[in-house]
């Protein structure tokens, strides 16, 4: 007869925790059929050192920028928004028509919408005193 436990927190091994994470993205990306998710990534190099880079995925014709970062010392530069359009063509050359992109930084979603970006819904309060942004840039109607 077997034996059935639960563990919480710290006892589910890391392994296990892939395990839920893909089961939920495969469960998901069965429902919706048709998906061609793809990690999409761009650096920035100076002497050999990554000063600036973006990662994300590309799927449903769609770009989801998880995550975009200069390093502190060359911001205010500009190099954040060069490395967005340097993301976005690829996106692009892939065949997206839209990108969304979600921050808690209010002065990030500010650049954004400076970029082209609509801030398609705000959760106040996410975080004590961060508002949650998503933003959304749309190349293309979607059919």
């Amino acid at each position: 007869m077997s034996q059935r436990v639960w563990r919480r927190d710290a006892e589910l091994p890391p392994a296990d925790l892939d395990a839920i994470r893909e089961g939920v993205i495969l469960h998901g990306r069965q429902q919706t059929q048709g998906s061609d998710a793809r990690d999409i990534a761009c650096g920035l190099y100076e002497d050999g050192l990554l000063i600036a880079g973006a990662w994300g995925r590309t799927e449903f014709q769609r770009l989801y920028l998880s995550y975009i970062w200069v390093q502190p010392e060359h911001r205010g530069q500009g190099l954040g928004g060069q490395l967005l359009r340097q993301i976005e063509a690829q996106a692009l050359k892939r065949g997206c028509v839209d990108a969304l992109i979600e921050t808690l930084l209010d002065e990030a979603a500010d650049c954004f919408e400076h970029l082209g970006y609509a801030c398609v819904a705000h959760l106040h309060d996410y975080v004590p005193g961060f508002t949650r942004h998503t933003l959304l840039k749309v190349w293309q109607a979607r059919d």
